[in-house]
């Protein structure tokens, strides 16, 4: 089920829309538009400007090749892509859509459920060109339509400066605006490329999963998506207007620029793209070094587009309410501790501080001690307690929270991703951050030298993604979250709590995370 880039000089496709009209390239049956501006270029004085829609292209526009990334650091793990460049002029989307017409005699049915992919990356990393999210597999046995988007990352995307210059013409949440501005570029043009606009489901990891949550809680996004799909979602770590403007000090300092000075938002609108990777990545790795667990960069609650904490929103249900499918993999943070990554520490002071952090960040969270909390991992040798409370601070408990709020206003759907091949299982990763990636995807192999089937076990890799497509997909298109002999997925709710662990042989599991719930006292977990 791996499968390679199409080569762009296969068939050529025309999609007229109103934004313009753009030749793709078909090949293995499936269409493909790439590299399409959805926003003009944010540079010069759109540079820290909320994004505005692209204009309507002249002429046919060539789609056969991927936008640029957005400026960041090279990271040998976050492969951008062949030929992928960087540049600031980076707000493109591509589509991806089956090359067969839809098996229905009704012209109002041929439309196939959409599905707009955020890829992750702590906010910092990461673009839509990235080989992993090549769509043939998913798009070919899903039956739907693919929009993969790019968007502001790091500095570019998630710096506040409105907060430490007010005034000076910066505006907040520049990427959340980004996905927002994509999302209506779907509502307005994806029927030219075969998709119906009334079923979009958002869906993304990580921190694109952090975005899925924010999204949920955001007021103007209504409409724009009718489904959505958290994999892995920071959904906790979104931050106040006090803690960004502290990042922004830090960051224009970092530039040798006084934001005192009266001429700091010119200086700032005239440093080079080099300049702000490099000044990112010093507030990117000092700011969790800090702070614990925390990320210099993600979105913020600014009282207006992003009014209150999302936690708290979806928590409470007060959310969009839109099905909603969530989970997180079983090991999350052990990818963290073999990197070295201060992102999720290990250590018992720097546990303690996250649990102080979390606590000021989301002063509406009755949050329990750090001693009671640590009832759930009494079984665990030290360092392996440091590990799952690292995993449950970052991503479990807030999906939990999400799940048991959300579940109050619309259909929800709980999973945690348990499987690793056993080359993983060696090495001491497990079920990791990012490992359902290549399931659901059905891209398992990331090149020839891709040591994770090496001892084995790539035939019930095949097999799970099978499963995971049939599922994701399934939701797309409005039905059960379903798979051909597998459990029924059922619905989560306050009594069973059901959670589908996806493994070799996927199981339904009624309240499977109940000694974490009491540990957190969960049970009276209560909001100010």
């Amino acid at each position: 089920m791996s499968h390679s880039t199409p080569a762009p000089t296969s068939v050529p496709c025309i999609a007229s829309a109103p934004a313009g009209t753009f030749r793709g390239a078909a090949a293995s049956g499936v269409r493909v538009w790439r590299g399409i501006p959805y926003a003009e270029p944010a540079v010069g004085a759109l540079r820290w400007r909320t994004a505005v829609p692209a204009a309507v292209a002249d002429g046919d526009v060539d789609a056969t090749a991927f936008g640029p990334a957005c400026p960041q650091k090279v990271n040998p793990a976050v492969p951008l892509g062949e030929h992928t460049q960087m540049s600031e002029d980076c707000l493109s989307l591509n589509v991806f859509a089956p090359d067969a017409p839809a098996d229905t005699a009704d012209a109002a049915d041929a439309l196939r459920p959409v599905m707009v992919w955020i890829h992750g990356g702590a906010y910092t990393f990461g673009a839509s060109s990235q080989p992993l999210f090549d769509g043939t597999s998913l798009v070919s046995h899903g039956d739907v339509v693919l929009v993969t988007i790019n968007y502001r990352l790091g500095a570019f995307g998630f710096l506040d400066l409105a907060g430490l210059l007010p005034g000076a013409g910066f505006d907040r949440n520049l990427a959340l605006g980004d996905v927002l501005l994509a999302l209506r570029w779907v509502q307005d043009n994806i029927r030219a490329f075969g998709g119906d606009p009334a079923r979009v489901t958002v869906f993304g990891e990580s921190a694109g999963g952090g975005l899925v949550t924010t999204l949920l809680a955001t007021p103007s996004a209504e409409g724009l998506f009718h489904r959505a799909i958290a994999q892995s979602s920071p959904a906790s770590s979104v931050y106040g207007t006090d803690r960004a403007r502290e990042v922004a000090a830090r960051f224009v300092r970092g530039l040798g620029i006084d934001p005192e000075a009266s001429d700091a938002a010119d200086r700032l609108r005239a440093v080079s793209a080099d300049d702000i990777i490099t000044a990112g990545m010093d507030v990117y790795a000092a700011v969790p070094d800090a702070d614990p667990g925390t990320l210099a960069f993600a979105p913020v609650i600014d009282g207006d587009l992003l009014p209150e904490s999302p936690a708290v929103v979806l928590r409470e249900g007060r959310g969009l309410a839109v099905p909603l499918m969530i989970g997180t993999n079983k090991d999350e943070a052990s990818l963290f501790r073999f990197m070295k990554s201060p992102l999720i520490p290990i250590t018992d002071d720097r546990i303690a501080q996250m649990f102080t952090d979390m606590a000021v960040d989301n002063p509406a969270l009755e949050l329990p001690s750090a001693e009671q909390v640590r009832t759930a991992y009494d079984h665990a040798r030290s360092r392996e307690a440091g590990l799952g409370i690292a995993r449950d601070i970052g991503f479990r408990m807030p999906t939990l929270w999400v799940a048991e709020g959300h579940s109050t206003v619309a259909d929800v759907y709980l999973y945690r991703f348990d499987h690793a091949a056993p080359f993983l299982r060696l090495i001491g990763l497990g079920a990791t951050h990012a490992t359902e990636l290549p399931y659901l995807w059905g891209n398992l192999s990331s090149g020839p030298k891709d040591p994770t089937f090496r001892l084995g076990g790539r035939r019930a890799a095949e097999a799970i993604s099978e499963r995971m497509q049939e599922r994701w997909t399934a939701f797309a298109h409005g039905r059960t979250p379903d798979a051909t002999c597998a459990p029924v997925w059922q619905t989560y709710d306050a009594q069973s709590r059901a959670t589908l662990v996806i493994e070799r042989q996927d199981t339904l599991v009624n309240d499977l995370d109940a000694p974490l719930r009491a540990a957190w006292g969960d049970e009276v977990l209560t909001f100010r």
